[in-house]
């Protein structure tokens, strides 16, 4: 298990903080694997300072875009990939 220390702004923050927002999107410039911890840092992009709030969590599932062999090339840059987010509507 690695921790991954990363800036995100409060309007991010706040939407994890809250539930609603259960993804993050990154440019794969590091290394992460499911099991990792992510600590998400609070950072004020007017101060251009930490505000001292962490979000720790655990990484259920990692995906890269380079590992998607579904579309071309030419079809991504077309239309670029959605992000979703999901919950079972059933109990």
């Amino acid at each position: 298990m690695t921790i991954i220390k990363k800036k995100i702004l409060p309007r991010y923050f706040e939407l994890i903080k809250s539930g609603k927002k259960t993804f993050e999107i990154r440019l794969g410039d590091f290394e992460i694997k499911e099991g990792d911890i992510l600590l998400l840092r609070e950072w004020n992009p007017e101060k251009k300072e930490y505000t001292g709030r962490e979000l720790k969590l655990e990484v259920t599932y990692v995906t890269n875009t380079k590992q998607q062999k579904h579309w071309s090339k030419e079809e991504i840059d077309k239309y670029g990939l959605w992000v979703i987010g999901f919950r079972s509507t059933e109990n």
